[in-house]
């Protein structure tokens, strides 16, 4: 008889979300569950309501008896030990008075996102519960209103950087530890700016502010957003790191939430909890194909591709939003005595140049994930021609280079063309979906150069 096998408990930290049901899975206590088991957190949960909801709106909500949230409360409170708690859509005044008593003997920080309401525009909260919110601001290390919320609970009109960071401070006043008012419903052209105005007595004007600044996204699919980006502060304070490192991660968070948003539903659709999790679980198998692709042009021994500084062959993970999530070749693929060979094995973030040209281009196209430098000559140039492909040029010194080779294809380019400057080593960049075109384009390039 075999012996049993050792257990390997994993401790975590709890995080509790006090929120609602969303039938539609994309926000409320299911957005909360899915974001703290991502961050790195065991998620608990008190459900104070249940919504009948989709992508679409809200058909109803059912409120459960307080009594009822205050056992859930009893329930986890003296079993787990919380390390940092959040609410959400808290329904009605009566709910919102519970969950601010109780918070006031909680040992760990609450992050109160004022959910009032939904992003189709349904109104989630009585007008009496949101004057009640006074008292649950109060308790909280942070409290996370978007502009909206931020007007009802100050009665300032949230419109530009000065008009946010005066709700912080009044947020602040009330007794919140710090305030992040986002910026997602506030017009300021192509960037989404939060600010974090967090209350400091030792300084001139009683408060700090920063500020997390980041593209907008040209998207619908926000569903989810607030409940999200709570979720993650309170699972970051939950793990130890301060309000400021809380708020500036769960704020890139949501970029990439938003970004790889789900199409889900006849809706706008909802944000991706889970998509920084889904980056670090394809890093492997991203790495493995960029070794595959470098593996063939070495077979190959593709010595007429490889310009003087070398090739690099690059692989984006399918969320990737930075050059560290591109694994490369470190040192790049360089020409030997009797062939090519890689300098040495494939990282991530080993590349800058050509990492940054795909993240540039997935901008454009964001299903293309690998890429690799070429050289660029007269030859190659006539290859190109003879492989019939869709080829794009750009000068690196112009304006949105990458942008503009794309409008010189009128689509995705297979190529892309920079015919060099003084100092500037001409090259072509080849771009794919998948690992396996990339390697095809490659090799057939290669070989068009032995025919000509």
């Amino acid at each position: 008889m075999s012996e049993l096998r050792q257990p390997s408990p994993v401790e975590l930290p709890v995080v509790l979300t006090i929120a609602t049901s969303d039938s539609g899975g994309g926000a409320g206590i299911q957005a909360d569950v899915k974001t703290v088991e991502a961050g790195g957190g065991f998620a608990t949960s008190v459900l104070v309501a249940t919504t009948a909801q989709n992508t679409r709106g809200v058909e109803s909500i059912h409120v459960l008896p307080v009594e009822e949230t205050e056992a859930q409360l009893d329930a986890v409170v003296e079993d787990f030990g919380v390390g940092a708690a959040k609410t959400g859509m808290l329904a009605t005044a009566e709910v919102v008075e519970t969950v601010a008593d109780r918070a006031r003997g909680f040992d760990f920080p609450l992050v109160v996102d004022p959910v009032m309401v939904a992003a189709s525009g349904d109104r989630l909260l009585e007008p009496a519960g949101e004057s009640a919110y006074e008292s649950l601001v109060a308790e909280s290390a942070v409290v996370t209103p978007n502009a909206d919320e931020a007007e009802v609970l100050t009665g300032v009109a949230v419109e530009d950087a000065e008009s946010a960071r005066a709700a912080g401070e009044q947020l602040c006043a009330m007794g919140a530890d710090a305030a992040l008012v986002k910026g997602g419903h506030v017009d300021t052209g192509g960037r989404v700016v939060d600010t974090l105005v967090a209350a400091d007595e030792s300084r001139d004007g009683g408060a700090t502010v920063e500020t997390f600044s980041h593209p907008r996204v040209d998207t619908d699919a926000t569903h989810g957003s607030g409940c999200t980006l709570s979720a993650a502060i309170a699972t970051h304070l939950a793990r130890g790191a301060g309000v400021s490192q809380a708020c500036e991660r769960a704020t890139a968070l949501m970029e990439r939430a938003v970004r790889y948003h789900h199409d889900v539903g006849e809706g706008p659709g909802a944000v991706h909890h889970l998509a920084a999790l889904r980056e670090r679980a394809g890093r492997t198998a991203t790495a493995e194909a960029v070794e595959g692709v470098v593996a063939a042009l070495v077979r190959a021994n593709a010595r007429a591709l490889v310009p003087e500084v070398g090739t690099n062959v690059v692989g984006a993970t399918a969320y990737a939003e930075s050059a560290g999530e591109v694994a490369a070749v470190e040192g790049r693929i360089t020409r030997t005595v009797d062939g090519v060979a890689p300098s040495r094995g494939v990282r991530f973030g080993a590349s800058a140049n050509v990492a940054e040209f795909l993240l540039a281009a997935r901008e454009r196209d964001p299903a293309l994930r690998f890429a690799c430098n070429c050289r660029f000559g007269d030859d190659l140039a006539a290859a190109l021609d003879d492989l019939g492909w869709t080829v794009g040029e750009y000068h690196r010194g112009s304006e949105r280079p990458v942008a503009a080779a794309f409008d010189d294809a009128d689509g995705t380019p297979a190529a892309v063309v920079d015919r060099g400057a003084q100092g500037v080593e001409p090259t072509t960049r080849l771009l794919a979906t998948d690992a396996g075109t990339l390697r095809e384009r490659a090799l057939a390039l290669a070989d068009a150069l032995e025919e000509s």
